[in-house]
Formats: structure tokens, C-alpha cells, sequence
């Protein structure tokens, strides 16, 4: 297998750590882009010819192109991208306000929009590249306090999915994947809106769920990083992944909640249209 070249955001800590760590094992060359190059510090230094640390802050979308050159500088190519730096606020929508919920769109949309945009003349002159985006289950459904959080994950993967479409003649593969609870040090970062009298009842069973997970979530980061890894370099990829059991069970529970409520409005939805007049064709 050639060797791959990767760029990884946030990856001091969690799956993003998981994933330096087992791409440096296996030969790889990766760029760890972190805030503060401190927290990859030890990998640079076990690892002094493959890993480069690099100060990036997934925010600031005009360092996106310096970070890729930077990879390119020191490895002459770049074959995967993983847009992993996250995090969350747990509040009703009425709690969380409009800087939380831009940042989060900031963090899990606009950043990574930039980083991709910077990525692919690489990899279209490469003919192939793996871009992984780091979403959740909750990038395919949401439930009550998760608002800001879901909204800006299931915009990662709307972008994506038409971005699969777009790449894919180049020979370039999008993966989304859709991780449930992993033990990633994520739940003990979480950011909690402050209650208020309407939700706080409301939202109880919710914030003492979210607050009380770390530590005891079912997911092996290290086994999802080999599974991520495999990926990239098998001939195969699925454009979404859920990881972890409790992620195959509710997405594909909301699937069939989805497609159940479909069915049961389809009348009512197609008497919207005009009588008579063709169905559209397309060209997708």
C-alpha cells in the first residue's frame, strides 16, 4: 500500500487523536492540526519524519490553504482529509443564542467547507483523495436540546453529500461518518446553556444524560480510527457510516420513522401539484 499523507483537525484528543495515532502506525504520514501544537507534541516526536504538528484553529478559513501547502511542503501530496474538530452546546433553542449556534456552524460547517475547498485542486491532480467528515448521529436526527448542535452537523452533511456527487469523477471519496457515543473525552467538554424556568424540567433527564456519559460510552475511538483507516485505503467506501451499535440502531429507527410519515402524508403531498402536467425529469 503507498503511503498516504493525511491532514487531521483536532487532533489532540478523541477520534482525531485515535486517528493520528493509528495512521502514524501504519506507515502514514499526517499533518496533526491542532490549536495548540503542544497537545501533539509526543507524536512529533515519536514519530519525527511522518508527523507534523501544526497551529490551526478549524475557524479561521483563511489559514485553509496554508495548512494544505503545508502538507504539501513537507509530504508532496495529501490523499486524506479529516474534518474532526468539534463540540457541543446542550440547551432549548430558546436558550442557546445566535454567537453559540454561529460558532458551532463556524466549527462544523464553515471551516471545514474552507479546508475541503482548499483540498481539492490537490487531490484533482492527484485523480483520488478520501475526504472524511467527522459528523454524529445527531447529523441524522436530533431530539430536544441538541438544536444548535444537529442544525450545524446536519449542514455538514447536506454540503457533503452534494459534494460527493460533485468529486466523485475525479476519483475522490467522501465518507460522513456518524459516530454515537464514543469515549473520546467529548461529553466532558460539553457546553451547557443556562437553563431557564420554561425548560428546565423539560430538559432535566436530557442534561443529566448528556452530563453524566463520559466515561461509560460504548465507543472504542481506536477501533473506529482502524475501521476509518481501512476505508481509505479499501476500494470501497460508503458515502455515510454510522459507527457504533446504538448509532446503527437510531439512525435506522428515525429511517423508518421518516419513511413511515411519508407514506402515511403521500396523498396529501401529491395533491399539491398541478393536474396533469408531467413529473419532472432530472438530470440527478
Amino acid at each position: 500500500m503507498t503511503t498516504q499523507t493525511w491532514i487531521i483537525t483536532g487532533a489532540s484528543r478523541g477520534f482525531g487523536r485515535a486517528l493520528t495515532e493509528t495512521a502514524l502506525a501504519a506507515g502514514d504520514h499526517v499533518v496533526a492540526a491542532v490549536r495548540d501544537p503542544r497537545g501533539v507534541a509526543d507524536l512529533e516526536a515519536r514519530y519525527p519524519d511522518t508527523c507534523l504538528a501544526a497551529a490551526f484553529d478549524v475557524r479561521d478559513v483563511a489559514a485553509a490553504p496554508g495548512l494544505v501547502r503545508d502538507a504539501l511542503d513537507r509530504f508532496g501530496r495529501l490523499d486524506v482529509l479529516v474534518n474532526n474538530a468539534g463540540r457541543a452546546v446542550v440547551g432549548a433553542v430558546e436558550e442557546v443564542g445566535d454567537a453559540q449556534l454561529r460558532e458551532l456552524m463556524d466549527l462544523h460547517l464553515f471551516g471545514p467547507a474552507a479546508l475541503v475547498r482548499a483540498a481539492l485542486p490537490v487531490m484533482r491532480a492527484q485523480r483520488g483523495g478520501t475526504i472524511v467528515q467527522m459528523s454524529s448521529q445527531g447529523g441524522r436526527m436530533s431530539f430536544p436540546g441538541v438544536s444548535a448542535y444537529s442544525a450545524s452537523k446536519f449542514a455538514l452533511e447536506g454540503w457533503s453529500e452534494a459534494l460527493a456527487g460533485e468529486v466523485a469523477p475525479f476519483g475522490i471519496r467522501v465518507v460522513i461518518a456518524e459516530p454515537s457515543r464514543f469515549r473520546t473525552g467529548f461529553h466532558a467538554a460539553l457546553e451547557f446553556a443556562e437553563p431557564s424556568d420554561s425548560y428546565r424540567d423539560l430538559l432535566a433527564a436530557v442534561r443529566a444524560d448528556m452530563a453524566g456519559a463520559d466515561g461509560i460510552q460504548e465507543g472504542d475511538p481506536r477501533r473506529a480510527a482502524e475501521i476509518i483507516l481501512s476505508l481509505t485505503r479499501g476500494d470501497a467506501a460508503p458515502l455515510r457510516l454510522p459507527l457504533g451499535s446504538e448509532a446503527v440502531e437510531r439512525i435506522s429507527g428515525a429511517y423508518r420513522r421518516g419513511l413511515e410519515e411519508v407514506e402515511r402524508w403521500a396523498g396529501t403531498a401529491r395533491s399539491a401539484d398541478f393536474e396533469g402536467v408531467p413529473a419532472s425529469v432530472r438530470p440527478i
